[in-house]
């Protein structure tokens, strides 16, 4: 609580700030005319001057009355036009060490003073809030700006749309797709102060989600019984949404335990849970009748009311003022799609909702329902039933992970022997071990990306005091998977600018190819894609596309409804999430009006970010289906590190060149068909 409060005073001072756009200067200059005059040596009429001027003219529209004269800007693109491809390929190495050097050194100071509040290192102070929420690249842009370094790059390296790339990509070679990267590095130009402001807003909503554990032992059933172990506490969602799936096993209460936890989801995404009860063991709390007890005497509690929704807001008052710094992509949802997804919202969209209408979803719920036994209820859409693990008592897995990893050192040590048994080489192995760095997370856990060839990868994941749980383990083994593909593609690159994936659901994907195999990776020999494993897959994707487009939807309601208060918003969401689950869900899991959907907390904190998970699982489906074709684990390996080492490419160039065909539910839907058929 004290780290939302030191960043939401934090927030307010920084939105107080004037943020006034200003004008760009009315400057120019015709390449035709000065190629036919001479008045730029070494530019002719042979040179590439439909490209050239692009620079130019983008350049003029971020050029301000400061930063010169219509006189000062014609002398600026004569002394930093590269008319030679070869001056153009030396200026593209320099400002590529330099970005790299740059970006490092950001990143690092931003890891360090980010310690204390995102490790699990002991109780952080209000102090240290403050530097976790601190932007190190914050004036990066306008520094660059001011000293021209940001306009000679766009004068040489010009952007290009997401349409033109998808279109032109396919005739360009790898330095010509390195200069069009280079060219997506100053696209806006964003003051610091908007762009700390943005930092500021989500690091309180991180501070939110990283505390918000139900202390499970403390659960009361109607009968005033506890069925959880005494000193369980579940984060919310992950954990708790892990425990669901756990129950699924033979285990006791197993339907007593989903159902408490459905509940406990409900009041969470409703904000009728009482706010002391939240990562407070002082209380005793029946969630059913949502009733609350201290030292066994009934007391009454106010519940959160809209605090979780507030932190929504609040990042959306920020993007606001971001907005007016974006001409050429004036929403946050512009932004996400074609900015950081690189696929539009309407095509996320269509892709989404062609797979919830599908034949296969409805028959694929019929088939659990018949293996439960029993009618489906909303928390299936959990349904863990289809993994090999889930025939494996969970205790039994988790006894053999603490025994393996007590602490995040051992883990570490194992890594190269895990990857060896997925096929990889054994000095590429040690290679990519050599260059991650494994650390106790106070929250759920994540995978830090190494941005520079001098640092490594890290991964955070949350380790108890008996050591790594299963739960946690199979966490672990998804950001490994993040790991490698953040180390694959930077060290193994060869030109930096192209460095990295498309976007996140690509280096999901990458994950999710790891996470599917945690079983391997601890010795219980080698998992395939079979028919179980393909509608595992399936059925997450038809999870978390629900999931997505009610974060979508809610940013669309917020563009549509921007002065909305923090309760507002919360019904707004309450009534996306429900209309979702009607039109999609209820007709194969049931239960009228269910708002489960909007449970997860990437929508606090990394807003609109969820649609990558099932991006990235149409993505994993067809690597998967690619990568069958392997007759080994070490051509799995290498062909896996190949279609990696593509880097940054668009995310449908990378998919073609990665399996020969483009972004496609077609693949698993025509798999799943022919597994219903055959059953």
């Amino acid at each position: 609580m004290k780290r939302i409060l030191v960043c939401l005073s934090l927030l307010a001072m920084i939105m107080s700030c004037s943020t006034r756009q200003q004008t760009p200067a009315r400057v120019g200059y015709d390449l035709s005319s000065a190629a036919a005059s001479g008045d730029i040596p070494g530019l002719n009429q042979k040179t590439d001057l439909d490209r050239m001027q692009r620079g130019v003219d983008q350049c003029a529209a971020l050029w301000r009355p400061e930063d010169g004269t219509q006189a000062d800007f014609e002398a600026f693109v004569k002394q930093w036009l590269a008319t030679s491809p070869a001056d153009r390929e030396v200026l593209f190495g320099k400002l590529s060490r330099a970005m790299e050097i740059f970006a490092t050194q950001a990143n690092q100071l931003t890891i360090e003073l980010g310690r204390p509040t995102v490790l699990a290192e002991g109780e952080p102070g209000d102090i240290d809030y403050l530097f976790s929420s601190h932007d190190a690249y914050a004036h990066f842009s306008d520094d660059m700006f001011e000293n021209k370094v940001a306009f000679i790059t766009i004068l040489n390296f010009p952007h290009y749309t997401l349409e033109e790339k998808n279109s032109l990509g396919g005739g360009w070679d790898r330095l010509q797709w390195a200069y069009a990267r280079m060219g997506d590095r100053f696209t806006e130009r964003v003051p610091a102060s908007v762009s700390q402001a943005v930092t500021v807003a989500r690091s309180a909503a991180e501070g939110y989600v990283d505390v918000y554990n139900i202390k499970m032992g403390h659960l009361l059933t109607e009968g005033g019984e506890k069925i959880f172990p005494e000193d369980m506490s579940l984060l919310s969602h992950w954990n708790l949404r892990d425990e669901l799936k756990s129950d699924y096993a033979d285990v006791p209460h197993a339907r007593e335990k989903q159902e408490m936890i459905y509940k406990v989801m409900e009041r969470i995404v409703t904000q009728e849970i009482p706010a002391a009860v939240v990562n407070n063991p002082e209380y005793d709390w029946a969630p059913f009748s949502n009733r609350v007890w201290k030292d066994g005497k009934e007391v009454s509690l106010p519940s959160e009311g809209d605090v979780r929704y507030g932190h929504i807001l609040n990042q959306f008052h920020t993007f606001q003022e971001l907005d007016k710094w974006c001409p050429a992509m004036p929403t946050a949802i512009a932004r996400n799609f074609e900015g950081s997804i690189e696929m539009t919202d309407t095509e996320v969209e269509d892709l989404f909702v062609r797979f919830l209408t599908s034949d296969q979803v409805k028959k694929v719920g019929e088939m659990i329902g018949q293996r439960l036994g029993r009618e489906l209820r909303p928390y299936d859409i959990w349904y863990d039933g289809f993994k090999s693990r889930s025939v494996i008592p969970e205790d039994k897995l988790t006894a053999e992970t603490r025994k393996r990893y007590p602490d995040a050192e051992a883990f570490h040590r194992d890594m190269p022997r895990q990857l060896r048994n997925l096929g990889f080489a054994a000095d590429e192995a040690q290679f990519l071990a050599d260059h991650i760095v494994v650390e106790g997370a106070r929250g759920s856990g994540h995978a830090w990306e190494c941005v520079g060839r001098t640092e490594p990868a890290r991964l955070r994941t949350r380790i108890g005091e008996g050591g790594m749980d299963y739960k946690g383990y199979n966490i672990a083994v998804h950001e490994f998977g993040h790991n490698v593909e953040q180390v694959t593609d930077l060290y193994h690159i060869d030109h930096y600018t192209l460095a990295g994936v498309p976007n996140t659901a690509t280096t999901e994907a990458m994950a999710f190819l790891f996470q599917v195999r945690d079983l391997q990776l601890l010795g219980y020999g080698r998992q395939t894609m079979d028919a179980d494993a393909t509608l595992d897959i399936f059925w997450n994707m038809y999870e978390i596309m629900g999931v997505s487009l009610v974060d979508m939807y809610t940013w669309r309601w917020l563009y549509a409804h921007p002065d909305a208060t923090a309760s507002g918003l919360r019904d707004a969401v309450l009534s996306i999430a429900r209309g979702v689950w009607n039109k999609y869900y209820e007709p194969v899991l049931g239960t009228h009006d269910s708002p489960l959907l909007a449970i997860y907390s990437h929508m606090l904190d990394y807003p609109m970010y969820l649609p990558n998970y099932p991006i990235g699982h149409i993505i994993h489906y067809q690597l998967e289906e690619h990568l069958a074709k392997c007759g080994s684990d070490a051509a799995f390996a290498a062909e896996l590190q190949r279609i990696y080492r593509q880097g940054r490419l668009t995310p449908q160039a990378w998919m073609k060149g990665a399996v020969g065909s483009p972004i496609s539910i077609d693949p698993i839907l025509a798999a799943v068909e022919k597994i219903i058929y055959n059953r």
